[in-house]
């Protein structure tokens, strides 16, 4: 009897782990980019994004779809940034170039997390600066506030007894595809041609 309900349980055991193997390789077929990513999101790639509702450089109420109409690299941060800022947005405009050189069409997106002074016409001045397909977003707090929690950012505002003050933010950016949304992550320790290369991965793929 003991050997027969070892066996047993032999075979239950090696059923549920063929099982979840199974379970583990349909899982990655259905992941189209699974070979393409390198960053882990607690909860998976569906926990960041999601739909937003801005003001863009031109003074349009857009929503994410009416932004997400392309591969875009998005970047929360601020025009009157001294010196992270103007690096990274510089670096997303050089790997939308890369891209582009390469056969792919994308476009750098600024989300500024200060919108008490990056209004419309301050974006639309700093986005042309860095590329001609640069989108400028803001809003109000509470919109501004919405959309960095949907991408788990971080910013806060430094008290200051002038308009000088600075901002504390996150530094990643987002690879955002239309369709599909946040597919990954870049720190910014990337240069401009890791980007390209890596967002080239995902949009092949599409």
């Amino acid at each position: 009897m003991t050997r027969l309900y070892w066996s047993g349980l032999a075979l239950v055991v090696a059923g549920m782990l063929a099982a979840l193997g199974w379970m583990v390789l349909l899982r990655g077929e259905a992941d189209q980019f699974a070979q393409c990513r390198t960053g882990v999101v607690a909860g998976g790639a569906g926990q960041i994004g999601g739909p937003f509702e801005l003001i863009d450089h031109h003074g349009q109420t857009v929503n994410d779809e009416d932004v997400i109409t392309m591969p875009s690299i998005i970047y929360f941060g601020y025009t009157f940034c001294p010196d992270v800022c103007p690096l990274d947005v510089a670096r997303n405009a050089l790997a939308v170039e890369l891209l582009e050189e390469d056969g792919h069409m994308a476009q750098p997106v600024f989300i500024s997390v200060d919108p008490r002074r990056d209004t419309p016409e301050v974006l639309e001045e700093f986005a042309s600066i860095f590329h001609p397909r640069m989108i400028g977003l803001t809003g109000s707090d509470e919109q501004v506030r919405a959309v960095s929690r949907a991408y788990r950012t971080f910013f806060q505002v430094q008290p200051a007894d002038d308009e000088f003050y600075l901002v504390d933010h996150s530094t990643h950016s987002y690879l955002v595809l239309p369709g599909h949304g946040f597919v990954e992550f870049f720190p910014r320790s990337l240069d401009a041609r890791q980007i390209a290369e890596r967002s080239a991965c995902f949009i092949e793929r599409m």
